[in-house]
């Protein structure tokens, strides 16, 4: 071999070996920045933890929470509205009942015929409409007229067979997803309007007089029975279906619940007992914050970037508007510290809220085996393409962390309130059934959670105490429970009983 051919045997030898120093350099970087991901994911996990310990003292706290709550207004974290509903359905309704739920930027009118024990819910018909724009930050009258009038046309199509009594009224549950100081069963003065209205000369005013006015204004006789919110609707429908139940939960893109009290245990309510001594509380439960709940830097960050700092930590915890958010703040940080999609961080995953729970929900329940599911979502959300199946399971890990942790929450929630109800444990000789109403996006859609989080409620009561626990989806609180409660508190029940 010749000099010249041995000078360029070694010179490609030095290439062959600089080479493979680089591939071993960038496995050992690699492999350095795997390391990376998965000590971010393990920490993760083990903040996000929550064995039964832990969910039982933060069912513990949310009793003591309810105790202050009802003994003074301001005592708690949590609102504990009374509701003053004190008559929830049994049943025997009968008649024809309006609903109008009015929470966003569309609102429904709704018409429900009532058949009584026999026939329940012989019919129901709905219409949707939506509010112009420029009626959101208009006047009180021009808000109001409009919704009185979409009333009244849906009124004018009652068929023959569906109508009132000669001689009565027709009456209204009207379902308000605003703030709201509750004054009786129909009447309450908006505190703020949220969600984009600003129709300022009604805060201050009583929103059942408004809209009484206005039903006035537009030649209908209709009386406003009750003024109600979403939740309290929910446990309506709830016990309508079933006598056993004794609160309700929705857990959808906020979350909120109530439950009957006992009327002699609400310390701050100082008005006449009611004759059915009980009482619907409201507890305003996204609120609810204690220092056993598993907080991360995650919640934090979010927490402090958000438009209500410190309020509804709860509900940034295990509600669907922030389940997906706090999913995207995890991967954020992987993509920062351990490069997971590459040496830049992907422009949309810097983005607060483009990842949304029904997207973590579609890729936590992804089941093809290289994950396509989870491949496709990157890419028309986040515009991340090739990514490895190892990558996406480290994701689908990140989405079942949250999911779990906001299940598992949730379930020691509800506990919370039966211990509250003395429901969490099974006396001696009595066998007392209990039912829980849940409704929401999040509960109906969102499978392992739900899963998940009945799993969870069964733990934390034991098998003695489930055996008589029942969890039940009682759908459209705002709209047909609505009606229910309108029914329940018409001014007509007690001309009919005997």
């Amino acid at each position: 071999m010749g000099k010249v051919a041995v000078g360029a045997a070694v010179v490609c030898a030095a290439a062959v070996c600089a080479a493979a120093a680089l591939v071993v350099r960038h496995r050992i970087k690699s492999s350095g920045k795997w390391a990376r991901a998965l000590s971010i994911l393990t920490e993760f996990e083990e903040k996000c933890g929550t064995p039964s310990s832990k969910l039982k003292q933060v069912a513990d706290a949310m009793t003591v929470e309810m105790h202050a709550g009802l003994a003074s207004e301001g005592g708690s974290k949590l609102k504990m509205i009374i509701s003053y509903v004190d008559n929830l359905p049994t049943g025997d309704e009968k008649g024809l009942f309006y609903a109008l739920d009015l929470g966003g930027t569309n609102f429904r009118v709704l018409r429900v015929h009532l058949g009584g024990k026999e026939s329940r819910v012989v019919k129901q018909e709905f219409e949707e409409v939506s509010i112009p724009p420029h009626l959101m930050t208009g006047s009180s009258d021009e808000l109001f007229d409009y919704i009185a009038s979409a009333l009244a046309k849906f009124v004018a199509t009652e068929s023959d067979s569906q109508h009132v009594s000669p001689g009565r009224q027709r009456e209204l549950g009207f379902t308000f997803s605003f703030p709201v100081r509750q004054t009786s069963i129909s009447s309450g003065t908006l505190i703020k309007w949220t969600k984009g209205f600003a129709v300022e000369d009604t805060v201050g005013q009583d929103v059942v007089g408004e809209l009484t006015k206005a039903i006035e204004r537009a030649g209908l006789d209709m009386r406003v029975a009750a003024l109600v919110n979403d939740t309290v609707g929910t446990l309506a429908g709830g016990r309508y279906n079933n006598p056993d139940v004794a609160a309700a939960v929705i857990l959808g893109t906020g979350t909120n619940a109530a439950y009957v009290e006992r009327a002699h245990a609400i310390p701050k309510w100082h008005g006449l007992l009611p004759k059915s001594g009980e009482m619907v509380i409201n507890m305003e439960w996204g609120n609810f914050r204690s220092s056993h709940l598993p907080l991360t830097e995650y919640d934090q960050a979010l927490d402090a970037g958000s438009l209500n700092p410190g309020e509804q930590i709860f509900e940034k915890m295990i509600s669907g508007m922030y389940l997906g958010e706090i999913v995207r703040r995890v991967l954020c940080k992987m993509a920062e510290e351990a490069a997971i999609f590459g040496d830049a961080v992907p422009p949309k995953l810097k983005i607060p809220f483009i990842l949304r729970t029904p997207h973590t929900s579609a890729m936590h329940h992804d089941t093809s085996p290289d994950l396509k599911v989870v491949a496709t979502k990157l890419k028309d959300i986040l515009e991340i393409s090739n990514t490895s199946l190892k990558l996406r399971k480290l994701i689908v890990e990140v989405c079942d962390i949250v999911a779990t942790r906001g299940a598992r929450l949730s379930a020691a929630g509800i506990a919370g309130i039966l211990k509250k109800l003395g429901r969490d444990t099974v006396k001696v000789g009595e066998k007392q059934k209990s039912a829980v109403a849940l409704d929401g996006g999040l509960y109906e859609h969102y499978t392992k959670f739900r899963t998940c989080m009945e799993n969870t409620l069964w733990e934390l009561l034991g098998e003695e105490a489930s055996e008589n626990i029942a969890v039940e989806h009682s759908m459209d609180g705002s709209g047909i429970g609505a009606a229910l409660l309108a029914a329940s508190h018409s001014q007509y029940i007690e001309v009919e009983e005997p």
